[in-house]
């Protein structure tokens, strides 16, 4: 069965088999977007599919409830709302998870039937920016290039884009072009793993972003390297822009002071772009998480269109969304800011949505968007909220006033497919929905691509599709004609021909798929969008024609500003938050998947040594990150890759496997004031020393809970056959006792022990029938063994007796210790290995490959070896 992968925006094409509920997964070579590749994610879906922790039926409060009394529950109370408070008295807060089909119908119920535009997605959290910039600049939202364009292209900018990590599939198209003579720049303050790759690193200083792309710009108008026919054709706002530009001191001097990079680089940079016509931009978070973030897409998008670079093979801006629907999300309407099908709430507008739906009313203003909504409902102006898919008491900015929020909200909705989340903690409701491998209907990736997710496995329980759902509810509310569909195919249908309807001029157009059967919806192949009879556009613009009112694009003037703000004496460190490798948004599929936890296993904060030094922090020392929001503690990894001044924490850790390493609670919610998308990549902080005195871990067959009462640092690591918990205190002895005695409550009677007093040592190992059950090890001083080997253990069944010998030494008898951090998720292969193999001969990334199996699956992990390579022979990264 071929189907779309659930993870980035990449949009790769998956091929998997389904027996019972295994399922085993491979790259799909027919798709056009990975050509068969997958990365770590992908290739571990088949780990993610089960049904440990899953909703599977409807819950009222704490007690299970039919489809019909919770979807009639739902009902009430929205109709309660709106009638008491108007609908702006109501919201839903939906995602990039989605399919296509499920915004659609949350957003027609919404914006047609309720009458207001307060749905809002989590792609107000990576996308709205750059939405904003399209709009400002092409008339909608519109993305002009294709992947094919990053293979033709001979020069690739990365503006704020670590691609290889979070679009690996990418990055490796791009290593091949780059193998054939493609040079590529990235712009990013931390040298990251597509930085080191890069034929040039430009580290700039924190939001200097705008000042960089506007002095390019300058320098382009000096070098005489702009399309002035293209200008005077096709384009308008450029006498505007140059004025604007000529307001500050445009030298290369000047901008590459200001942006904290060598001027020889600057210039080499300003060199390449001048000269090489087939240029692609890329561009995702580190531009569209700012306060500036619309600034930064404009100066990037002014830049292209000053030079014609746009509509052409291998040249063009490119925004790289990052959850697989983002685009299809924003396609449909659900933003608040805008209607439905690119469509906006001018009149002639909802006049046409509100006939097309044959709807009782249309919203008539833009709705509140994320961080908004969540303040509205805090101050109790949203008195029922709906959430569907997504977790924000976890994504959004200043996460503690989300919470508050939550809990202050009257009545609370959520639509998902796990049981417990940090946000469905606050739910009067809880309805369970599909999960990838079980829905049904389409997504759009970056590249304007629709594609089929196709149902790999038989619905669960009594989980729903969410576009059902809407419809169940939207019935009983009493607007079932409208939203009497019964299938994907159907909500497709009318989705399509509303992207069609009064359509003189719209670029989004599905109009030959709104008459698609139900077997060639079923079988539909993957296209780019407008589509026509003669099939998909692979770019737009390529007539040099916009979607403004009179077709011209449009330059847009930008000034460098800086952070919302600025670091100050007592926060002196600008704190960057981010994705890893391995892990997607708040581990709810990827925390399911234990060789996803082996390469960030746990919280960690990325700090220069000239930062760590002053303040004692050493590496793996547990640090505190504290800023005007809120505080965590994350493990401390010392690094030059991270710019002097700034540090970074990933986003990913939730309530459930990491309470103090939550990252967005420290995040100001200060946002941009066009797109509303927050400046996740600069919060004022400072760090300090944890000082624990004393250490311990964890192994048992499930998940366990900290113990109440104690102020512990407290991690959670899944493991193939077991749950490794870490945590860390600050208490003395009888702390410590504490902690033994509530870790132990419910063990097996036999009990392996080792007790030294003295030294704080305490090391039980619980067995039951001669299986181990759980280790228990606590240390006031010194190292704990690796965890690896006992993890094993609990694989395996009764212990012989060399294995129950070694249990508190916690070491395998008569084997070499592994230890150091792991490089390759699929093999488990650790850097010491990797760095053996180097020093016995290897000296490229297939001898590596060759000697450790590092690298030879789905490759995310080639850009690490390849520095690890780097630092033996400095040339091979330019092999990556």
């Amino acid at each position: 069965m071929r189907t779309t992968c659930p993870y980035c925006g990449v949009g790769c094409g998956i091929s998997a088999e389904a027996e019972g509920r295994a399922l085993s997964v491979a790259g799909d070579p027919a798709h056009p977007a990975n050509l068969g590749r997958l990365c770590s994610k992908g290739s571990a879906l088949g780990a993610t599919v089960g049904l440990e922790g899953r909703l599977l039926h409807p819950t009222i409060g704490d007690r299970p409830a039919t489809w019909a009394e919770a979807t009639g529950l739902v009902a009430r109370r929205l109709r309660e709302a709106i009638a008491r408070h108007g609908p702006d008295s109501v919201a839903f807060y939906v995602s990039g998870q989605l399919l296509t089909e499920d915004y659609y119908a949350a957003n027609k119920l919404m914006k047609g039937f309720i009458g207001s535009a307060n749905i809002d997605t989590n792609s107000r959290l990576c996308m709205a920016s750059a939405v904003v910039a399209h709009k400002l600049a092409f008339g909608a939202d519109l993305v002009p290039g294709c992947y094919e364009d990053l293979d033709l292209a001979d020069l690739v900018v990365l503006s704020g884009h670590n691609a290889a990590w979070t679009h690996p599939v990418l990055f490796r198209r791009l290593e091949a072009a780059r193998a054939r003579g493609q040079r590529h720049v990235v712009i990013d303050p931390r040298r990251t793993d597509t930085a080191e790759a890069a034929d040039l690193h430009l580290p700039i200083a924190p939001q200097t972003d705008v000042r960089l792309w506007n002095g390019l710009l300058a320098d382009l108008i000096r070098r005489g390297a702009i399309d002035l026919a293209f200008l005077s054709a096709h384009v308008g706002g450029f006498a505007e822009t140059e004025a604007e530009l000529a307001r500050a001191d445009q030298s290369p001097a000047a901008v590459a002071a200001d942006c904290g990079v060598p001027l020889a680089d600057l210039e080499r940079f300003f060199r390449w772009f001048a000269a090489t016509p087939r240029t692609v931009s890329l561009f995702s978070m580190g531009a569209n998480q700012s306060a500036q973030g619309v600034a930064k897409g404009l100066a990037i998008l002014n830049v292209h269109l000053a030079t014609g670079r746009i509509g052409k093979p291998g040249a063009c801006p490119f925004s790289i969304t990052g959850q697989p629907n983002a685009m299809g999300g924003r396609e449909t309407g659900g933003m608040a800011t805008t209607l439905a099908a690119h469509m906006d709430f001018e009149e002639a507008a909802r006049a046409r949505v509100r006939r097309f739906w044959g709807a009782p009313t249309i919203a008539e203003r833009p709705g509140l968007r994320a961080v908004e909504m969540f303040e509205a409902v805090r101050e109790g102006r949203i008195k029922a909220l709906w959430i569907m898919a997504t977790n924000p008491a976890v994504s959004l900015p200043d996460a503690g006033r989300v919470r508050e929020a939550l809990a202050a909200c009257p009545f609370v909705v959520v639509s998902d497919v796990m049981a417990a989340t940090d946000t469905s903690a606050f739910a009067h409701v809880r309805l369970p929905a599909l999960a990838w491998g079980e829905k049904d209907g389409t997504v759009t990736n970056s590249e304007r691509r629709i594609s089929r997710q196709r149902p790999l496995l038989p619905p669960p329980g009594e989980a729903r599709a969410d576009w059902r759902i809407v419809a169940d509810v939207a019935t009983a509310m009493g607007f079932g004609e409208a939203f009497g569909w019964r299938t994907p195919a159907q909500v497709f249908r009318e989705w399509a021909r509303l992207t069609a309807y009064d359509n003189p001029d719209r670029v989004l157009n599905l109009g030959p798929l709104a008459a698609l059967t139900p077997e060639a919806y079923d079988a539909l192949e993957p296209v780019q969008w407008p589509v026509t009879a003669a099939g998909g556009a692979p770019r737009l613009f390529t007539d040099g024609r916009f979607q403004t009112p009179d077709g011209r694009g449009r330059m847009h003037p930008v000034a460098a500003e800086g952070p919302a703000e600025p670091v100050d004496p007592g926060y002196p460190l600008a704190l960057n938050t981010g994705r890893v490798r391995d892990h997607w948004h708040t581990l709810t599929r990827t925390g399911l998947a234990p060789e996803l936890c082996r390469h960030a296993p746990e919280p960690y904060v990325e700090i220069h040594p000239a930062d760590a030094a002053p303040l004692g922090i050493a590496e793996g020392a547990l640090t505190r990150i504290v800023t005007r929001q809120g505080e965590a503690v994350a493990t401390a990894r010392l690094s030059d890759r991270q710019r002097p001044g700034s540090v970074f924490l990933p986003m990913h850790w939730t309530q459930a496997f990491a309470p103090a390493g939550r990252a967005n609670p420290l995040v100001a919610a200060r946002t941009d004031p066009r797109s509303g998308q927050p400046e996740f990549k600069h919060t004022p902080a400072r760090v300090r020393p944890y000082r624990e005195t004393w250490r311990g871990f964890l192994l048992a067959p499930a998940a366990v809970e900290p113990p109440r009462g104690c102020d512990l640092v407290w991690r959670r690591i899944p493991q193939p056959a077991c749950q490794l918990h870490e945590f860390a205190g600050r208490g003395d002895g009888a702390e410590r006792e504490a902690v033994r005695r509530a870790l132990a409550r419910g063990a097996p009677a036999e009990v392996l022990r080792f007790e030294d007093p003295a030294a704080g040592v305490l090391r039980e190992a619980f067995l039951a029938e001669g299986r181990l059950e759980r280790v228990l090890f606590l240390a006031a001083a010194g190292e704990l063994p690796p965890r690896d080997w006992l993890a094993e253990l609990f694989a395996g069944g009764v212990l012989d007796p060399l294995q129950r010998a070694a249990l508190l030494v916690g070491r395998a008898p008569g084997r070499a210790v592994e230890a150091g951090p792991v490089v390759c998720a699929c093999r488990g292969v650790r850097q010491p290995r990797i760095e053996a193999a180097i020093a016995d001969g290897a000296r490229d990334l297939d001898a590596v490959a060759g000697a450790t199996g590092a690298g030879a699956s789905c490759g995310s992990c080639r850009p690490e070896i390849a520095r690890l390579l780097s630092a033996t022979s400095p040339q091979v990264r330019h092999a990556a």
